[in-house]
């Protein structure tokens, strides 16, 4: 948003694509340099794009773990109400009104077949949203 209101791009909020493809060079070389400095370093939302390891050598990616938060069809359809309700939980959003449970699913089958086809390290969010991930403390 700091570039978006400062005026230094043209884009919006709602040019998610573009705004990963203008965002992600600088991402990038910000983790990069995280790695480098061997600082811990938390990076989220529509600035990666789900090829991101196609960019760092494997040094890098030794450095890297990756999680992709994503809930399974039944999960929507079961917790959909719970999950509108719960939109602002992090951040106050101005327009809900396009996220729909056709959306969701829709966006969540997106993610999906991207990770597996990027073998990113999917998260599946089944039956509760309490998931552990141990993984992380290898």
């Amino acid at each position: 948003m700091g570039l978006i209101r400062s005026k230094k791009t043209k884009l919006t909020p709602e040019d998610e694509d573009e705004l990963t493809e203008y965002l992600w060079p600088i991402v990038r070389e910000m983790i990069k340099t995280a790695i480098e400095n061997i600082q811990n370093l938390t990076v989220e939302g529509c600035y990666i794009p789900l090829n991101w390891a196609d960019d760092f050598s494997k040094e890098y990616l030794d450095q890297i773990q990756f999680i992709c938060l994503i809930m399974t069809k039944k999960y929507i359809l079961n917790h959909f109400r719970a999950i509108k309700e719960h939109a602002n939980a992090i951040e106050s959003r101005l327009n809900d009104e396009e996220f729909t449970l056709e959306s969701a699913l829709e966006e969540n089958e997106h993610f999906l077949k991207f990770a597996a086809k990027y073998r990113n390290h999917a998260v599946l969010i089944e039956d509760d949203y309490d998931i552990n991930i141990d993984f992380l403390q290898s």
